[in-house]
């Protein structure tokens, strides 16, 4: 390392000890962002765990608590004793700074770690048995866990689940949920999509898979101020951006492009709304699950993603080792799966039926359409069916659709019933609380 020590701050870490042994509300204002593995030095770490555990007890985190669970750990002597906690009080005057030292700490473990993976990555460089792709993906992924702080060969202490939990509860918020605006859907779902989900939604061609798609992407987007990243292998980004304008305004997407010429004020509104929604597209038309990992974690540098799209999953480049199409299929599937699972957020992927909905007398989707693979069903969270009587049955009600979550590892199934505005492609709510924005 040319005689360079590695980075650490000795006094922000006791600095950050003392002021929650001094003040037990600090812990709560670094509790989310600092973690034991965070401190240079173990003792302190050590303290700093034992500390989260008497958060999780919901025992104020003081020198009596903290000494106790040291203790009864066995580690109390491994940290110094009474002296050393005592120490860590006395430095500290006030609580109130404990911020701005959480942050040093945290500075200075994020470059230790960017030290560590710099020497990973050289061996990367230096083995010429992997396949190029692999070698630059793992590089990039090395890194993007650096930036995301996700590490993912750390065992995180029960503990510290435990508190979070508890605090999110507390608070009577669901952070997590990513709803997708279909009222009965959400409810269903326990509030929305789960962050490190797979969700597919699985239909044959020309039932709504991207009207559903882009009506979520749009409540997600626009109406809540999310971010979402759509990879689109099917459709340019001009046609999906007058899909968006359709669902805005109500106007037949065949309508927008002329609308727009005769300088229509919907449109144009449309037009402002959309450019500050944090909605971003990639439509290239040949692209591997290895492109859409790296575009993906690209795009969750800038801003976190709270929702990918993936329009549709058959439509990726598959492994060209893969002995056959449902092997192909299979890589796939897993590989969004680890994908939404290093981003944290969940991915929608979009799956086409195979023909056998279309051979038998019941047009109703089951599990065991998905096609190519059944490694789908078992790789996907949760799976929902797009299925429209009216297609098959002309004395069927128009416009009305169902959902049929026929997946979901931890939650009811059902039928969800929905209105599928054919003009605009977009899915809207029938339960009575509805009001669309339109």
């Amino acid at each position: 390392m040319n005689d360079r020590s590695v980075p650490f701050d000795l006094s922000a870490e006791r600095a950050v000890l003392g002021a929650i042994l001094l003040d037990r509300d600090a812990i709560l204002a670094v509790s989310d962002q600092l973690q034991p593995a965070d401190f240079y030095l173990e003792k302190h770490a050590l303290a700093y765990e034992a500390m989260l555990a008497c958060l999780a007890r919901r025992t104020p985190p003081d020198l009596t608590t903290v000494a106790g669970e040291l203790r009864r750990l066995e580690r109390l002597d491994l940290v110094g004793g009474m002296l050393f906690l005592g120490e860590l009080v006395s430095e500290v005057p006030t609580a109130v700074h404990i911020g701005y030292y959480a942050e040093s700490v945290v500075r200075t473990a994020t470059l230790r770690r960017l030290i560590e993976v710099g020497g990973s990555i050289t061996a990367l460089g230096y083995d010429e048995r992997q396949e190029l792709d692999a070698t630059l993906d793992q590089a990039e992924q090395t890194l993007f866990a650096v930036s995301q702080r996700q590490r993912g060969s750390d065992f995180v202490p029960l503990s510290t689940v435990v508190q979070q939990y508890f605090e999110r509860a507390q608070r009577d918020e669901d952070t997590h949920a990513v709803p997708t605006g279909i009222f009965d859907l959400d409810s269903r779902l326990n509030g929305g999509l789960r962050p490190g989900q797979l969700a597919l939604l699985a239909a044959r061609p020309g039932l709504g898979k991207s009207g559903l798609a882009m009506t979520i992407a749009y409540d997600l987007g626009v109406r809540k101020g999310r971010s979402v990243g759509v990879v689109s292998l099917e459709m340019g980004r001009d046609e999906l951006l007058q899909r968006l304008i359709a669902i805005h305004t109500g106007m037949d997407t065949r309508h927008v492009e002329d609308r727009l010429r005769r300088g229509d004020v919907r449109v144009l509104d449309a037009l402002g709304v959309l450019s500050d929604a944090h909605i971003a597209i990639e439509d290239s038309a040949m692209l591997n699950v290895m492109d859409v990992r790296s575009k993906a974690r690209r795009l969750a540098t800038v801003r976190p993603l709270d929702l990918l799209i993936v329009d549709y999953l058959q439509l990726l480049i598959g492994d060209a080792n893969a002995q056959n199409r449902v092997d192909e299929v299979s890589r796939i599937s897993r590989q969004l799966k680890l994908l939404a699972r290093e981003l944290q957020c969940p991915i929608l992927a979009l799956s086409q039926l195979s023909r056998a909905v279309e051979q038998r007398g019941s047009k109703v989707p089951q599990l065991s359409d998905l096609r190519d693979s059944g490694a789908l069903e078992q790789d996907a969270d949760i799976v929902i069916f797009i299925y429209r009587e009216e297609l098959y049955n002309e004395e069927a009600e128009q416009g009305v659709a169902e959902l049929h979550l026929a997946k979901q590892r931890n939650g009811p199934l059902g039928v969800i019933p929905v209105r599928f505005d054919a003009p605009t492609t977009r899915f809207l709510n029938v339960s009575s609380h509805e009001a669309p924005k339109v």
